[in-house]
């Protein structure tokens, strides 16, 4: 994080601008912001380094080899731009690339020299310059504001003046201002944003994504979850749009590779961008995960991709195009219901209510605290309680754009016939036409890539029935004016306006409503009037949810501060895709009873899980037979006389935290974080040494495939090995 701005700024920040105070055992929970990484105790833990070598301001340290690769982390490896990541992370980027004729999903892609690397479609790179804290101005903004709905509008205007203040004052950067906690603490984050990104090598999917959903968020596990991207800049050095004039961008500073790799109980840490976690929330946040959110949502994800799969089953084209949605879906609906098995094995619910109800004696047994903080506790009790009142139809509201594709066609051509039409007469409607149609079809491409008719009318379909069942709060109005008399109604109603619309189609709809304005302005379809009556409702419904969204924000604010003072103590705050440090052990554990799963797994382990004849454990004959030939050159971990392939450990991370460098006590790359187990999904709301298991792919892995398995070896020269 080598800032060449204002470096006094972050000097002050580290002097005590933000000062969180945080306390740490070793291991301990936590994501630990940098500012903070001389209270985390980490020499104590086993750093061999300086913890300025990790993060000095003014200086080159390693974070300024960290990169957030759209959703994901990623680090330099080389002083060309080289960056490495996870193969999940770059998946959707090689669908974009891969056609029928050329299919690198499958059969991976390697780039033997730079002019042979290709355009990693969709990803961008976001390089961390500088940040500051400003939860003063944003909460002194707010401060006289008591309407709930002016006070997070008020929040909201605050956090992108300041955005846009930083970005006046230095064009080549992109800010926001993060929520730390929420209703108490702001940061403003600078940027450095790369928009050229090209794959350099990428495994074949029987390598990168071995096991498949069977071994999602499993151990043990056997997955070369990796792949190798680089960035580039135009020849000025300043970020530049895909372009074959482009150069490779020299990062300020590169991560050492140790291919000897690591040993059970070695001290690691982890530098990355964690996405979200939810542990400074109250028992009612967690019932509502718990009850709602988590079982809705994998629910309708696993229907989804099972009428995906299905389309796809025949059909290599539709495979692709769904392909990155998938996977995605997958991921996310294994994730919950993991989370869902961990709530009810350790029971957080009842646990978090038992915390809760013993912080409101704190606040009863104290004049002043009772006097400022009395009603808190049973004020977010009644927030909640409205928000499970709604909270079928909010899931709804929330999932009907993302789960059908001509929706969201229909929400575009709706939206730009009404800007359209409040041009000022013929000429300004057909001059505005012209100047924006390109835009419009281009984001129409988008949602077109992975659409499939059949696809949408089922999902559609369910959407809809779901809906009809909704009763008291719930039910929503514009399927009361349908009259539907039973579900089969909803199913009969989605083929028909379907079937009637021009939008189901992308080259009729490109050809004859956007031919032109007038052809704009005459189309109207059942499918436009629906979408114009969900949109209708859902904004009164949005507004009302912005209201509780302001009462929340100062609830969370009360409740983070007075907990703060019943434990003694601040916090280490919740992830929130801001650079973080997490740190720990190469460590198995127990997760049932008398079973202890070690924290390494081997090519044996592959090859035998190969021999089950399941489709998700095939893999190339090469690596067996290299395997049987004992062909490990230097990769080989002598006391398991066999190449590890995944690695265990005890860290805290999350969602976004996929393609993290896991670094060893030297602070060299010994692997790359991809996943946790099964029982650590539930590490999002809360965090525990006895199950909390992260899992890597082991660097040793990585380079025995370049070497050995994909005759990678320009990869090895580059990035010294």
């Amino acid at each position: 994080m080598k800032k060449n701005l204002r470096n006094h700024l972050v000097y002050i920040f580290l002097l005590g601008i933000i000062t969180f105070n945080f306390s740490a055992s070793i291991p301990d929970e936590g994501m630990f912001p940098l500012s903070e990484l001389n209270r985390a105790g980490l020499k104590k833990a086993g750093l061999k380094i300086s913890e300025k070598d990790i993060y000095n301001p003014g200086e080159v340290g390693l974070v300024d080899a960290l990169v957030q690769v759209s959703g994901c982390t990623g680090s330099f490896v080389s002083p060309s731009g080289l960056i490495i990541t996870n193969h999940h992370c770059a998946f959707s980027a090689v669908q974009l690339a891969s056609t029928t004729e050329f299919n690198y999903l499958k059969n991976g892609f390697v780039a033997n020299a730079l002019n042979q690397e290709i355009e990693a479609k969709g990803l961008t790179i976001r390089i961390t310059d500088s940040y500051e804290d400003v939860s003063s101005e944003v909460l002194n903004a707010a401060a006289a504001v008591n309407d709930p709905i002016e006070r997070i509008n008020t929040i909201n205007r605050k956090r992108s003046e300041i955005a846009q203040r930083a970005e006046s004052s230095d064009p080549s950067i992109k800010a926001e201002v993060s929520e730390m906690f929420i209703g108490k603490s702001y940061v403003l984050f600078r940027y450095k944003t790369i928009e050229d990104v090209r794959l350099v090598y990428v495994p074949r999917q029987d390598i990168g994504e071995f096991g498949g959903e069977t071994d999602n968020w499993v151990w043990p596990r056997h997955t070369g979850d990796f792949s190798f991207l680089r960035a580039y800049v135009a020849p000025d050095g300043s970020s530049a749009k895909y372009s074959k004039e482009n150069v490779p961008y020299k990062p300020k500073k590169h991560l050492k590779i140790n291919p000897a790799g690591v040993n059970e109980n070695d001290f690691i840490f982890i530098l990355g961008y964690p996405g979200r976690t939810f542990r400074h929330r109250p028992a009612q946040y967690i019932a509502y995960q718990q009850q709602f959110l988590l079982p809705y949502t994998a629910d309708l994800y696993d229907f989804q991709n099972q009428q995906m799969l299905t389309a796809g089953k025949d059909d290599l084209a539709t495979e692709l195009a769904l392909a990155t949605r998938i996977k995605r879906n997958a991921n996310v609906l294994k994730n919950y219901r993991g989370k869902l098995k961990g709530l009810h094995n350790i029971d957080l619910v009842t646990e978090k209510y038992k915390e809760d109800r013993e912080l409101e004696q704190f606040i009863r047994s104290k004049t002043e605290l009772n006097t400022k903080y009395g009603t808190l506790m049973n004020d977010i009790d009644q927030h909640y309680k409205a928000v499970f009142e709604v909270a079928k139809k909010e899931l709804w509201f929330n999932n009907i754009y993302s789960s059908t594709s001509l929706l969201r066609v229909a929400s575009a051509i709706n939206s730009f016939k009404i800007a359209v039409l409040k041009q000022n007469g013929v000429k300004a409607q057909e001059e505005f036409f012209k100047l924006n149609i390109e835009e419009v079809k281009k984001h129409l491409d988008g949602i077109y890539a992975s659409y499939n008719l059949t696809v949408d009318k089922a999902i559609a379909q369910k959407m809809l029935e779901d809906a009809y069942e909704f009763g008291g709060s719930n039910k929503l109005a514009f399927l009361t004016k349908q009259n539907f008399l039973s579900k089969d109604d909803t199913k009969q109603y989605i083929n028909s306006i379907f079937d009637k619309s021009k939008l189901t189609n992308k080259e009729t709809l490109f050809s004859s409503i956007l031919k032109d304005v007038q052809s704009l302005k005459n189309y109207t379809d059942e499918l436009l009037s629906l979408q114009k009556e969900i949109n209708t409702e859902m904004l009164v419904f949005n507004e009302e949810q912005k209201r509780r969204e302001g009462i929340l924000n100062k609830l969370m604010g009360d409740y983070v501060a007075v907990k703060e003072k019943y434990q003694a103590k601040n916090f280490i705050p919740d992830a929130n895709s801001t650079l973080r440090l997490t740190f720990g052990n190469i460590k198995g554990y127990s997760p049932v009873d008398a079973t202890y799963m070690k924290p390494f797994t081997t090519l044996k382990g592959l090859v035998e899980k190969g021999n089950s004849g399941l489709p998700e454990f095939e893999y190339p004959e090469s690596i067996k037979n290299a395997w049987l030939a004992k062909n490990f050159g230097a990769y080989a971990k002598k006391d398991l006389n066999d190449v590890p392939v995944n690695i265990l450990y005890n860290l805290d991370t999350t969602g976004g935290n996929s393609g993290s460098p896991i670094m060893n006590a030297n602070g060299e790359l010994i692997g790359v974080n991809f996943d946790r187990s099964y029982d650590a999904t539930i590490n999002d709301f809360a965090w525990n040494e006895n199950y909390s298991r992260s899992i890597g792919v082991d660097i040793r892995y990585v380079l025995w495939i370049a070497d050995k398995i994909d005759n990678a070896q320009f990869i090895l020269k580059e990035i010294g090995i």
